[in-house]
């Protein structure tokens, strides 16, 4: 039945994106209905974040200066693209651990049985975790209004602008959610895939301008904050919100934000999307 399927897809080369996209969401329709299913994962999700928000707000605001003002409030307007952006990069590492549990529990060896894109077991997945990123960014954003966030705290804003940030938190979120597979793919156990998730994202999230304003770093330290994709994403929500930003810097992340943003996301996007369908033909073989 297989052998019969593979030679009508070689055959005729022009289904073969339409199949892979089908396939990808019945995956991520699987995996929805699993979460739906265990809803403690969804409830821990939104715990982090939601402690992140509050114990940075009212411990470190009003000790921090954001353009020369020590005011709790522009710290905490400061604060949110940083703690939205960590939130959509940390589901990275229960991705992976999703995928390292399929792999232990030989779901992707049956997957592999089947007739089916390569692809469309990891694209489900992360299109999947993607879903519940959404979720706990609108949380999320709920919640940081309620101890008073605001956009336009800075400047002008719309509800494009807004709606775009929210877009680039998405796209950067998905971006590492493939580095969270590739990981998930390479380890032998869901919690080392956990462990391995987590350990370099520390660095990541805090070498940045996500917490602080990165003019008070060592000059070496504060040029890889700039360039690190992380931090990008972070200032373009800035602008985008209209929010309090980080001293003048002409590193190019930092002027053009939302297009470094865009570029970083899409590249990682296309190397780890290539590599981990690679790993996982070889790792399932």
């Amino acid at each position: 039945m297989s052998a019969s399927t593979e030679t009508v897809r070689v055959a005729a080369p022009g289904n073969a994106l339409s199949q892979s996209v089908r396939d990808s969401l019945v995956v991520a329709q699987r995996n929805l209905i699993r979460m739906s299913r265990i809803p403690e994962m969804v409830i821990f999700g939104l715990i982090q974040p939601i402690m992140f928000v509050v114990l940075f707000s009212y411990v470190f605001g009003g000790s921090m200066q954001i353009g020369g003002s020590s005011s709790a409030t522009a710290y905490k307007n400061f604060l949110m693209a940083g703690i939205f952006a960590q939130t959509v990069t940390f589901a990275t590492a229960s991705s992976g651990a999703g995928i390292a549990d399929d792999m232990h529990k030989g779901l992707i060896d049956r997957f592999r049985s089947l007739p089916m894109a390569r692809g469309a077991v990891l694209t489900g997945r992360t299109l999947a975790d993607l879903v519940q990123t959404a979720l706990t960014l609108l949380v999320l954003a709920v919640v940081a209004l309620l101890v008073g966030w605001r956009v336009g705290s800075d400047g002008d804003t719309n509800a494009g602008r807004v709606l775009g940030a929210f877009g680039l938190l998405l796209l950067l979120g998905y971006a590492f959610t493939w580095i969270g597979a590739l990981i998930g793919l390479s380890v032998r156990t869901p919690e080392a895939a956990t462990s391995g998730g987590l350990i370099w994202l520390f660095p990541v999230t805090f070498i940045s301008n996500a917490f602080v304003d990165t003019s008070h770093m060592t000059p070496w330290l504060r040029h890889v904050a700039e360039w690190n994709p992380f931090s990008a994403t972070v200032q373009a929500c800035r602008v985008l919100f209209a929010n309090p930003g980080q001293s003048a810097s002409d590193a190019w992340p930092m002027v053009h934000p939302v297009w470094a943003s865009l570029i970083y996301s899409v590249l990682i996007i296309l190397i780890f999307r290539t590599l981990s369908v690679r790993k996982y033909r070889s790792a399932t073989a």
